[in-house]
């Protein structure tokens, strides 16, 4: 399974030759896709703002996909994940830690160009 970050989903929307790509690839492969619940609110807030069109094809896209919850363990789980790369030197921002966390519970690879996501252990990142 593949856990979409806002990065890919507002890339697929602007039409980024990559994010294109990487779509068609895994529709061919027939990949499960799945969104985490902050990753969903930070890609509909631009298509809310932009609205008409815009906002229709992002709320199609999105009725496609898999929006995984999250839950007091995965929040509890994300903080730790903060803390690590804290004492590691690198801070990430906290809609990213719970991202991460909630991927890493569904065991899913996060799909993303956000390079604050390869600073979290343990988790499965795939750029495009």
């Amino acid at each position: 399974m593949y856990c979409l970050d806002s990065t890919f989903c507002i890339d697929l929307a602007n039409g980024v030759p990559g994010a294109i790509d990487k779509a068609r690839e895994l529709d061919k492969r027939k990949e499960r896709l799945a969104i985490a619940a902050p990753g969903l609110t930070e890609f509909l807030v631009g298509a809310f703002a932009q609205g008409g069109k815009r906002l229709a094809r992002a709320l199609e896209f999105v009725s496609q996909l898999e929006v995984l919850d999250v839950t007091e363990p995965l929040v509890v789980d994300a903080a730790r994940l903060g803390g690590e790369c804290a004492r590691r030197g690198s801070s990430v921002g906290n809609l990213d830690l719970i991202v991460a966390a909630v991927a890493k519970h569904h065991r899913a690879t996060i799909l993303t160009k956000d390079s604050d996501f390869s600073r979290i252990p343990g988790i499965a990142v795939e750029t495009y």
